[in-house]
């Protein structure tokens, strides 16, 4: 695992109950919105895969009242509020550059402000182990990073984090170049405690 991976796990294991405090203050967050568009086009009893799952809220849960989900997330803090919060669901602990999954075994793949966690240099070939992941005609609903970040932001919720992006433009790129065709292709910025923040909002089908 390397260092900016190092710095994800250990962050989000010692922020994880700050986190849940502070994503509850975000004003105008869509992930609803965004995730509303994936399950009206999924089959009751889709197999779910959800890459940066966190405590599981809100979007973990609402997804296991209807699907066979797993999740995967870096931090066993954030698993250990999972499993707690959606003990209908499935999780293993693993980084998702590298976990490794049958082909054609999900109908549908999440990533919920995660992707940006995973170095730019690597989210290419992560978008493409996805779309080999899913089923023929599977859905992939990611909201990406798209301000260019790419280091560690040294206080972050009182711990350091590692950011790591592409402008949209290059996301389009990746996702297309992976096999994806865009359904939604939308930049959207909400208002986080500290101030505006914009992410980039795809739901791409195989």
């Amino acid at each position: 695992m390397s260092d900016a991976r190092r710095i994800v796990e250990s962050g989000y294991d010692s922020s994880a109950e700050r986190y849940l405090e502070w994503s509850a203050r975000i004003a105008d967050d869509p992930r609803l919105r965004f995730l509303a568009e994936l399950t009206d086009r999924l089959a009751d009893g889709a197999d779910v895969l959800d890459l940066g799952c966190g405590a599981g809220v809100p979007c973990t849960k609402l997804l296991a009242e209807r699907y066979d989900v797993v999740g995967v997330d870096l931090s066993s803090a954030q698993l250990d509020l999972a499993r707690r919060n959606v003990p209908g669901a499935r999780f293993q602990k693993g980084d998702m550059a590298e976990v490794s999954f049958p082909d054609e075994c999900f109908d549908a793949v999440t990533a919920f402000y995660s992707v940006l966690h995973v170095p730019r240099e690597d989210q290419g070939d992560l978008f493409t182990s996805i779309a080999g992941w899913l089923r023929p005609g599977g859905w992939f609903l990611a909201a990406l990073g798209c301000s260019e970040a790419n280091g560690v932001e040294d206080d972050w919720l009182g711990t350091p984090m590692f950011f790591s992006s592409h402008n949209a433009a290059e996301n389009r790129r990746l996702l297309e170049a992976a096999g994806f065709t865009l359904v939604v292709d939308e930049p959207v910025t909400m208002r986080e405690p500290e101030g505006p923040a914009t992410f980039h909002w795809v739901l791409a089908r195989r």
